[in-house]
């Protein structure tokens, strides 16, 4: 590349990283006053279109630098972004995979000349020259241009990494991308999206656990609050906020209720602090007698610092490592006493973070743990489920499908990342020994013509009846299609939340897998608290018994679409005042412990 365009590269790379589309083309101008024909100056040109929105003109301009330079990286780059724009799976992996790759190889090309340069004055004991210097800045320019290219393919990919099934390749890609950033926020938003993805496989609890606590390494800088000028009462009323950017129509809001309905006034007071969208469910949440604080837009040290100022005294947050976190305001410790949980299945591996809630089937005492927080075990499960809140409920099939079809339907609708090939391999024996038994598969990725072929393909590699599986499409009416499932099938590790207790309240029995980490424990602590216990496997072989021998109990199955409604409206899954009253029991022993150290 001219010497003279690459100075004009490194400014659209900066204002590409400011979200400046307007500039870059004003840089890409500038690069075409110079050689009207740059591939450069076409592809930063490609890159601005695409951030405007004007697909067809990135994807036209795009090619043109390819054309010009085949192999040229933000060229492959765009072209890129536009096939996931344009929801093209397969597309999008392949070239991104690609620029990810060659970027690779051009990073360390130019650590390689870095070192041949180097190795002059070492050897040669000469001063450095004005041309070496410049040398020297042009190869600096080079690295910040091949390093932010990457970023962007690394950051790109993971998002069709995870829609297709692949959250450890995407996790992995986060992590990188976290190493490549200047910007602390964003490297902190992405290791610990980096950290959520983790949870959708299998690891090493020691592993898990040392890479939560590296999180704290992006808050190194941070004075967190003081707390120990202020006067503490053992028995004073206490001051409970909730922090969650989901406060909204989202899977957590289906728990957030129980917590605002029936809390002790007398003895508590609640503010919600939401960080994220407001809608319908947000509107319905605050009709509760509880304190409401917006702090969507604030920055992270002033959102802190209003918490800091209400003098809230136990500080529960609901997001964890889930988007949008509310953990970097954590750090700061604007509380005294700071708890995760609901939200979140995993340790946080946040400092600051005092406590996590759990219960006994999560997170047994016998049971070693990965967590960097003190477990909280709250009984008999460490969340209450409000059906019917965030929408009304369809009424159930009262009769088991089976009844009326002669043959089984299993079905999942889970997050198809949660779906490994030692879950399938379950799946697969299940369909062999119930004949002319159906699986139905519900999730985003078969709402895309490539996401169901990349599904099937799966599925065929590894000898799925395929006459036999239905992929459905994610749609509004999903709890409306439970009717039509006589056994739901759980995932694992990372077992459902909010679909386990949707299937359940649409009649339809769950198996789960109860495994040894608090996630893979998760439906287990559900059934259990819904009084079915029944419907939990202890190991992979009795999750495809239980299965097998629930599918020919055409009368058990009759008798769960019945009354698994009531059942579960009548279990302490969904009592929220006894919840309620389990928990601030916790909040005020953890605030006497306070208070007396």
């Amino acid at each position: 590349m001219d010497d003279k365009i690459l100075d004009w590269v490194l400014p659209a790379e900066k204002f590409s990283q400011d979200g400046d589309p307007d500039s870059m083309q004003a840089v890409a101008r500038e690069i075409f006053a110079l050689d009207k024909n740059s591939a450069e100056g076409l592809a930063i040109m490609a890159e601005s279109s695409l951030y405007l929105g004007n697909l067809q003109e990135a994807e036209t301009l795009a090619q043109y630098a390819l054309a010009v330079e085949p192999n040229h990286l933000r060229g492959r780059l765009v072209a890129g972004g536009v096939a996931i724009k344009n929801f093209k799976l397969k597309a999008q992996l392949q070239i991104l995979e690609g620029v990810i790759t060659d970027a690779h190889k051009e990073l360390k090309n130019l650590r390689e000349q870095l070192r041949k340069h180097n190795r002059k004055f070492a050897f040669n004991l000469r001063r450095r020259t004005s041309e070496d210097t410049a040398f020297e800045k042009q190869l600096d320019k080079k690295n910040f241009i091949a390093k932010s290219l990457l970023f962007k393919a690394l950051c790109w990919s993971s998002n069709g990494l995870y829609l297709t099934g692949e959250p450890a390749r995407a996790s992995q890609a986060l992590f990188e991308a976290s190493s490549l950033t200047e910007n602390k926020s964003l490297a902190a938003e992405l290791y610990s999206k980096h950290l959520f993805l983790r949870n959708y496989r299998d690891a090493s609890q020691a592993q898990t656990k040392e890479l939560a606590q590296k999180y704290n390494s992006f808050f190194a800088e941070i004075a967190p609050f003081r707390h120990d000028k202020k006067f503490f009462d053992a028995d004073k009323k206490i001051h409970v906020g909730y922090i969650s950017p989901d406060f909204r129509e989202h899977a957590v809001a289906n728990f957030i209720p129980p917590l605002l309905q029936n809390y002790d006034a007398e003895n508590f007071s609640v503010t919600c602090y939401s960080t994220g969208k407001s809608d319908f469910v947000t509107d319905k949440l605050k009709k509760f007698k509880v304190d409401w604080r917006d702090l969507r837009g604030e920055e992270t040290p002033t959102a802190a610092e209003i918490i800091f100022q209400d003098d809230v005294d136990i500080l529960v947050d609901l997001s964890g490592h889930s988007q949008d976190s509310c953990l970097p305001i954590l750090a700061y410790r604007p509380a005294p006493v700071q708890i995760c949980g609901i939200g979140y299945t995993a340790t946080t591996g946040l400092a600051t973070a005092d406590y996590f809630l759990s219960d006994k089937i999560c997170s047994p005492e016998n049971l070693p743990t990965n967590f960097t927080e003190k477990i909280l075990r709250v009984e008999p499960c460490n969340l209450c489920y409000e059906p019917e809140f965030i929408r009304e409920m369809p009424a159930p099939e009262l009769r088991a499908p089976v009844l009326k079809n002669d043959f089984l339907t299993f079905g999942c609708f889970n997050n198809f990342a949660k779906i490994n090939e030692d879950l399938l391999y379950l799946w697969r024996a299940i369909l062999e020994r119930v004949p002319h038994s159906r699986l139905i598969l519900k999730n985003k990725i078969c709402s895309l013509d490539e996401g169901r072929e990349l599904v099937k393909e799966k599925l065929s590699k590894m000898s799925f009846p395929l006459d036999r599986i239905e992929l459905r499409p994610y749609s509004p009416d999903y709890l409306e299609q439970y009717r039509e499932l006589d056994i739901a099938l759980d995932t694992y590790p990372y077992t459902g939340g909010t679909t386990t207790c949707e299937a359940l309240f649409m009649g339809v029995p769950v198996i789960t897998l109860r495994g040894k980490t608090h996630a893979s424990r998760f439906g287990a602590s559900i059934l259990s608290a819904a009084d079915l216990s029944e419907l939990i496997a202890q190991n992979s072989m009795d999750y495809i018994q239980k299965a097998v021998k629930l599918s020919r109990r055409k009368d058990l199955l009759a008798a769960y679409h019945v009354g698994l409604r009531e059942h579960v409206q009548h279990s302490a899954l969904t009592d929220s005042k006894k919840y309620i009253h389990e928990l601030e029991k916790i909040y005020r022993s953890l605030w006497k412990d306070f208070c007396k150290n």
